[in-house]
């Protein structure tokens, strides 16, 4: 039996009040942004403005000294938050007090504010740190390279914990302010503009800025002994490419081809649109690695992809990324082919252009290459799971599924796309369905059972658009001749190849 108790209205009123706003209102933060391939990637609770980064690096110990500033805005009442951060903190303040702090997991930093914080505040977080990036692994895997000069950060889908804290995910970009001091005689290259440069007691501090939101995995540092080269567009864009003084073999291949940065460049600002950034350039330090990252503004090449001499088309590769992955970013990580299909396909365009074999027929030598019984055509690439998200059939049949859609919709079109997804979804995120959508309007036809064909089912189609010239040609059953610029293409199939099974 349950008693019936009645009570006032003037006393309700005052209970409620007498009850303390944080234990009704305030809760901590959720550890994950919610991307099911990485649970424990981003944080809940608070969306980044800004990372002042302001850091100091002995090439020698590998030690890294910093003092991150995070501008943010809470989503919700706060009793605490996370920070994405592998090394070791020693303080932490939050709204300029001294807040508490924990670490868990393989890279949570936990921290309780003095205070609770409330929805749509806008909060300074001042985080400071140290330790040896090198030293850090998680999972068995690093995104640190040591180099014998130094040391870079360059990983994909995480590298911010092994240097700064944040919340690291594509959904919540920023702005970054990246100041590094290291020996005289050494520069520290990343993201953006070179603000300043200045020298003081054997140390020289170099002040980068990225001034467009970016991704956190999109930020690199690169410290070392680099010849520097620098330009201006004609749009007056700074240019600026660094390759390590010790290359050895690769450096004449690595500079005929990314000196060839603004170049490619222009031309892809004639199929996707203006170029989104304030700055461009590209850099290859001296690591053993074999893959090159689409750094923002700044992209990453290991000395491997020019071991076989110049290849333009992994600049193109990386350059496309500018528009397709780095303004536009995923939205969550199984939207994968909105950053992979687009950036081979150009690879594509860039053979059309130069008369090495029209994108018709790559694919159709593409979809020869793998009969029905080939584990490529397995893989969806709409969403391939975390252990294929970076396949080669993520690559190529993602790139396959955009000539398919080229031939159903026509060229005038097709390019509209190609230049107008850009602007429509300009430094924000975008799933697969969202391109889907955005190409039905455009084309103002139905288009979701193509891409369910080349994106999502696990098996070869029978009658593919990418090989419809074959199909009608006298000799069906040939196989399609090798385009002259195959090879190259192929040479950066390790493109994709991170190093890592995470």
């Amino acid at each position: 039996m349950h008693r019936r108790l009645i009570v006032p209205s003037a006393l309700a009123a005052s209970l409620l009040l007498a009850i303390p706003a944080s234990a009704a209102d305030y809760a901590p933060g959720a550890p994950g942004i919610g991307d099911p391939y990485y649970p424990a990637s981003g944080n809940g609770g608070y969306d980044v403005s800004h990372y002042d980064l302001r850091l100091k690096y002995q090439p020698k110990t590998d030690l890294l000294e910093g003092t991150a500033t995070i501008l943010a805005t809470t989503t919700q009442n706060l009793s605490r938050f996370n920070l994405d951060l592998g090394l070791k903190v020693s303080e932490v303040r939050v709204n300029g007090k001294k807040a508490r702090f924990t670490a868990t997991g393989d890279h949570e930093l936990e921290i309780t504010p003095a205070t609770p914080l409330e929805k749509n505040r806008s909060i300074s977080v001042v985080v400071r740190y140290a330790g040896k990036p090198s030293q850090l692994k998680i999972g068995g895997w690093t995104a640190w390279h040591r180099t014998p000069d130094g040391g870079v950060a360059a990983q994909e889908p995480d590298s911010a914990v092994w240097w700064f804290p944040s919340n690291d995910h594509p959904l919540d970009k920023a702005t970054y302010d990246v100041s590094v001091s290291v020996p005289d005689g050494t520069q520290a290259i990343s993201n953006g503009v070179l603000q300043s440069q200045s020298s003081r007691l054997g140390w020289t501090r170099f002040n980068w800025r990225s001034d467009k939101p970016q991704a956190s995995y999109l930020a690199t540092l690169a410290v070392g002994k680099f010849d520097i080269t620098t330009d201006k567009t004609d749009k007056g864009l700074p240019v600026l490419n660094a390759y390590s003084k010790d290359l050895g073999a690769n450096a004449g291949a690595a500079r005929a081809s990314i000196e060839r940065t603004a170049e490619v460049a222009e031309w892809l600002e004639e199929v996707f649109g203006p170029y989104p950034f304030n700055a461009l350039g590209g850099y290859v330090p001296n690591v053993t690695s074999g893959y090159a990252l689409e750094t923002q503004t700044r992209p990453f090449y290991s000395p491997r992809q020019f071991a076989n001499g110049a290849n333009v088309s992994v600049v193109v590769h990386e350059l496309a990324h500018q528009w397709y992955g780095d303004s536009v970013s995923v939205d969550g990580w199984k939207d994968i082919w909105v950053n992979e299909g687009f950036a081979r396909y150009s690879q594509w365009l860039w053979s059309e252009k130069e008369g090495e074999g029209t994108a018709q027929e790559l694919a159709d030598y593409v979809y020869a290459q793998h009969p029905a019984d080939d584990p490529f055509w397995t893989v969806r690439p709409g969403d391939p799971g975390p252990d294929k998200q970076f396949d080669l059939a993520v690559y190529d049949r993602g790139a396959l599924a955009l000539q398919a859609l080229r031939n159903e919709i026509g060229d005038e079109d097709f390019f509209a796309i190609l230049k107008g997804w850009p602007t429509a979804y300009a430094y924000g995120n975008a799933t697969v369905g969202d391109f889907v959508r955005y190409a039905e309007r455009v084309s103002g036809k139905p288009l979701a059972g193509l891409f369910d064909t080349w994106l999502y089912q696990p098996t070869r189609p029978a009658a593919p658009a990418a090989a419809s010239r074959i199909a009608r040609s006298s000799a069906a059953t040939a196989k399609p001749v090798q385009p002259k610029s195959w090879q190259r293409i192929a040479a950066t199939n390790t493109i994709h190849d991170h190093g890592h099974d995470h």
